[in-house]
């Protein structure tokens, strides 16, 4: 059974890993490595590899320092152009061209947020098949037979408009959001659209600070699909 860890979620900084028991795969770069050795109890030899979703920094801030370690980076050419690390160590890849790390097979795949190269990923090993899905409006895709989703859910849109209302969010940042993350709203959406039969875990993810609520959030997901559901960072 695949085993999912949030080393941490959200603005300040993205890191997430999937182990499937006997290769573990490093999502995202965003926090440091001496953070990564401890939320792994120092046992970093265990990754194989990292995926790098894009540019930004809460994503892609420290892969230096996974590359230091001797982690090999996969992430799409722009990704890479727009980080500026030229290594031996970090390997680019395309939207729908799977290929092999570890005992994974991995489908990257096209996401919709402002930074060219920007992808999601398809993991699959062992029976197990993981979506990877972080800093998107929405997806394009559908996924047949799904075992977990690590899913994006930045915010709702009634608290949104509530906090643009009261001042707290400013309309410039709104109109970035509804173009560049994904709502509640779509992510309900994208569940739906997909079968869960073989779904047993659903992590949100990237939920923001002040336009989100953790415990309704995981309420209207559970209620929705009837899975577990785990608030990544909670």
């Amino acid at each position: 059974m695949a085993e999912i860890k949030c080393l941490a979620s959200g603005s300040s900084g993205n890191c997430y890993t999937v182990d499937d028991g006997s290769s573990r795969l490093m999502l995202d770069c965003g926090i440091s490595w001496k953070q990564v050795q401890r939320m792994l109890d120092f046992k970093t030899h265990e990754i194989g590899a990292a995926l790098l979703s894009h540019s930004h920094g809460d994503h892609a801030a420290y892969v230096k320092d996974a590359i230091k370690a001797g982690i090999t980076v996969y992430t799409s050419p722009e990704t890479i152009d727009a980080i500026g690390i030229a290594s031996h160590r970090i390997k680019p890849v395309r939207a729908l061209e799977q290929f092999k790390v570890g005992g994974w097979t991995v489908l990257p795949f096209d996401t919709v947020h402002d930074v060219p190269g920007s992808l999601g990923f398809l993991l699959v090993s062992k029976g197990e098949k993981v979506l990877y899905l972080t800093d998107t409006a929405y997806c394009r895709y559908r996924f047949d037979g799904l075992t977990h989703i690590m899913c994006e859910c930045n915010y709702s849109l009634d608290i949104l408009r509530e906090n643009v209302e009261a001042g707290i969010v400013p309309a410039e940042l709104k109109n970035r959001l509804l173009k560049t993350h994904m709502s509640l709203e779509t992510a309900k959406g994208l569940l739906n659209a997909n079968d869960l039969r073989r779904v047993r875990e659903i992590h949100l993810l990237h939920l923001s600070n002040d336009n989100s609520h953790a415990e309704r959030f995981k309420r209207e997901v559970q209620q929705l699909t009837g899975k577990m559901v785990f608030i990544a960072g909670a």
